[in-house]
């Protein structure tokens, strides 16, 4: 029987006209027999910390009192050989030209999308794609998505990309730890300096991925694959 793989996408700073220069994707899968022991983890991680189990894990959290957890949750991530990473940045959304490749904004988004989670996908394979919902628009969003992925790898009976699904993040523990994985590399490229705490996590990513997070890491990256996105001249 073919390997089943769940995936768990969110986004960051995705709109185009949010003031917001980069724009950030992410996914982070594991087979999918392994989701419930990593979620374990996760709860113990917050027991062993004084957080409470029903605490959501989110970048927009992080919080000096609570750095060792998440520095542990980072810690987690590349400690755990099922747990993988990638992640898609276009670092600045003003300088897109969408007219001289007859695209919009939504189009060049779908785009990104496939960028990053084609790479993951092999035809041997099965996989389930959780994302965060984020509006009212989700649905469509997802179904155009499914559409593209399937067509891309001839999956016309969508035995390989099973579904594409939207979810509550606080209801699902790897979804969160995307988000907070997003975070960094998020916060990485706007430059931003205010809060030690999460410098501390961007520093943090860094050092145990072995990349400075400003340009991609290698193709064959398995554990945290990174494709920062440059423009054709």
């Amino acid at each position: 029987m073919s390997e089943s793989f769940n995936i768990y996408c969110d986004e960051s700073c995705h709109l185009e006209n949010d003031g917001i220069r980069p724009m950030v994707l992410g996914a982070l899968w594991c087979p999918t027999d392994q989701r419930k022991r990593l979620a374990r983890r996760i709860k113990a991680l917050k027991s062993e910390h004084g957080v409470a189990t029903s605490f959501e894990i989110k970048w927009v959290k992080v919080s000096p009192a609570r750095l060792d957890f998440y520095l542990a949750l980072l810690d987690l991530f590349f400690d755990e050989a099922a747990l993988r990473f990638r992640g898609l940045v276009v670092p600045d959304k003003q300088a897109l030209d969408h007219a001289r490749f007859a695209q919009d904004h939504g189009a060049f988004y779908y785009k990104q999308w496939y960028t990053l989670l084609n790479r993951l996908i092999h035809r041997d394979s099965r996989y389930r794609i959780f994302l965060d919902i984020k509006d009212t628009q989700g649905a469509r969003r997802l179904a155009k998505l499914h559409d593209v992925l399937c067509n891309a790898n001839h999956d016309f009976d969508r035995g390989v990309v099973e579904s594409i699904e939207q979810v509550h993040s606080h209801d699902v523990p790897l979804l969160q730890l995307a988000d907070l994985l997003i975070g960094a590399l998020g916060y990485a490229h706007r430059g931003l300096q205010a809060s030690p705490a999460k410098l501390a996590l961007v520093e943090h990513v860094r050092r145990r991925a072995g990349l400075s997070l400003d340009s991609s890491s290698t193709w064959s990256a398995e554990k945290f694959n990174l494709f920062v996105w440059r423009p054709q001249t």
